[in-house]
């Protein structure tokens, strides 16, 4: 009984920090701002769906994210994570036009769908169940205003509740 005791109170703990939530929900600040929902599969392995707003519109982004925790040597909370996906949604803005001595703007919508990456270290805070991170998300438009669109440097700072 002691051996278990033991076992279970004093070794485990110090085996590691195992990931102690299965969800998490924050905002997403930059190019595209939005609100994003995570769920882990397991340790090494999430999903996120971001509901986030560029070119005057919305759109719907869906990933498959990887986790690296042992990464860095000096903290075993700076994660680094990096996954794919892709979006859909439309964007909005003006056209302007011109004829003789009259112009006047226009308002036109698009259809968006795309290819997304994304990159990004997450510092996790295990006494208050936040995370603060930083991310790059580039993404490849297939269809929307501009056909093949390419934007690589879509950076953001993202605060997460997780739970």
């Amino acid at each position: 009984m002691k051996k278990a005791f033991l076992i279970l109170f004093v070794v485990l703990p110090t085996l590691g920090f195992a990931q102690l939530f299965e969800n998490a929900i924050g905002i997403r600040g930059g190019l595209t701002a939005g609100f994003e929902y995570r769920f882990y599969t397991d340790d090494a392995n999430s999903y996120k769906f971001l509901l986030g707003t560029r070119d005057g519109g919305v759109q719907f982004y869906a990933f498959k994210e990887f986790h690296q925790y042992d990464l860095f040597e000096f903290s075993d909370r700076l994660v680094l994570f990096y996954g794919a996906g892709m979006h859909i949604g439309y964007e909005q803005w003006d056209k302007h036009y011109v004829e003789g001595n009259t112009s006047w703007y226009e308002d036109r919508t698009a259809f968006l769908a795309g290819l997304d990456g994304l990159v990004g270290v997450e510092y996790l805070f295990y006494e208050v169940p936040l995370s603060l991170g930083f991310e790059v998300k580039p993404y490849f438009d297939l269809l929307g205003r501009e056909m093949f669109n390419v934007q690589l440097f879509d950076f953001a700072f993202t605060v997460k509740y997780l739970f």
